[in-house]
């Protein structure tokens, strides 16, 4: 929830105004509510979920909802200064569409650390509210009932187009794929040479993982991350990673498909979400969400035989326990 508010508090967005005109409120801040539902405002402790683009005013995205597939979920804090989105929010209710910029002297004057890579006058936010649960007068235990029927909901949305989504994947991108008996979709786009990896071998591999909208969410190729345009990290390390095969230190849809491939093999993975994330997502995966994966396996290495055994620890019995031995002195 933390990284939710912060990132609400330091993302930017903008669309150009359908009717013209900013009001001026707190703090510097202007907003144009395009769509106005009319019904009651939102007010801090209740939940919203919003759908948004964060952009600069130069137009320059800096975050969209729209290419991660998952509306921002939270409980709207008290402002943390005039002026700032929160205060923005609370200009909206449930079905309303907005743009709010944010003076970005005054935010970053309140203590938020300004990118280095940030100009500009304004963090622009445009804002469709898609729910508001107002805590109101509702007991905690009301409340969050109600979220949790809510978010219960939403995944149910994301679990019924599910596939459909990886059916439109394979078509959309030409892949001639084969299904295992588990439901993981591959095809080998180059081959490899010599014995596929096994349960207790490490693979050495490279990944680029996608959204199945083709936005890039995390790989260990720092030109896929830059063409993703993914934050690149000056001391990240952009290189093969080992994983033991297997052993369930991955998702289910890579301990099974790395088993598909040799040594130079090529391949990209469309991994359902019940072998990836599952029901409860992770960060930009949205519960029920399939994703997939361009794989290069760069090496196998196979275990050592000539490695000793762990010694397994000798595990007093009962009696030891009962009665354990007098110490000496």
């Amino acid at each position: 929830m933390k990284k939710t508010l912060m990132f609400l508090a330091l993302a930017s967005v903008g669309l150009a105004s359908c009717n013209g005109g900013f009001k001026k409120g707190d703090g510097g801040m202007l907003y144009d509510i395009y769509v106005d539902k009319g019904g009651p405002k939102i007010q801090s402790g209740d939940f919203v979920s919003v759908n948004l683009i964060a952009k600069r005013d130069d137009d320059s995205v800096l975050f969209s909802t729209y290419e991660t597939g998952r509306a921002v979920q939270t409980l709207v804090p008290k402002p943390q200064f005039k002026g700032d989105i929160f205060t923005g929010l609370q200009q909206l209710a449930q079905g309303d569409s907005a743009t709010i910029k944010i003076d970005a002297d005054s935010m970053f004057k309140k203590g938020q650390q300004r990118p280095p890579t940030f100009k500009g006058k304004y963090l622009v936010y445009t804002i469709k509210v898609d729910k508001v649960i107002p805590k109101g007068t509702l007991s905690d235990q009301v409340f969050q009932a109600e979220i949790t029927d809510y978010m219960k909901a939403q995944a149910q949305v994301f679990k019924l187009r599910e596939p459909a989504a990886i059916k439109k994947y394979i078509a959309d991108n030409k892949l001639n794929v084969k299904e295992t008996p588990d439901s993981l979709y591959y095809v080998i786009t180059q081959p490899g040479t010599g014995p596929t990896a096994a349960v207790g071998d490490t693979a050495v591999v490279n990944y680029t993982g996608k959204l199945l909208n083709g936005k890039v969410f995390d790989t260990s190729v720092k030109d896929e991350a830059v063409k993703g345009k993914l934050p690149i990290n000056p001391m990240g390390q952009y290189k093969p990673i080992h994983i033991p095969v297997g052993q369930k230190r991955v998702i289910p849809g890579w301990d099974e498909g790395l088993q598909l491939l040799n040594k130079g093999a090529k391949a990209i993975f469309v991994i359902p979400s019940n072998l990836a994330y599952g029901e409860r997502g992770m960060s930009v995966i949205s519960p029920y969400t399939p994703i997939a994966f361009e794989i290069e396996m760069v090496d196998i290495i196979k275990p050592n035989p000539n490695a000793p055994k762990p010694v397994a620890p000798v595990m007093p019995n009962i009696q030891q326990l009962q009665h354990p031995a007098p110490v000496k002195k």
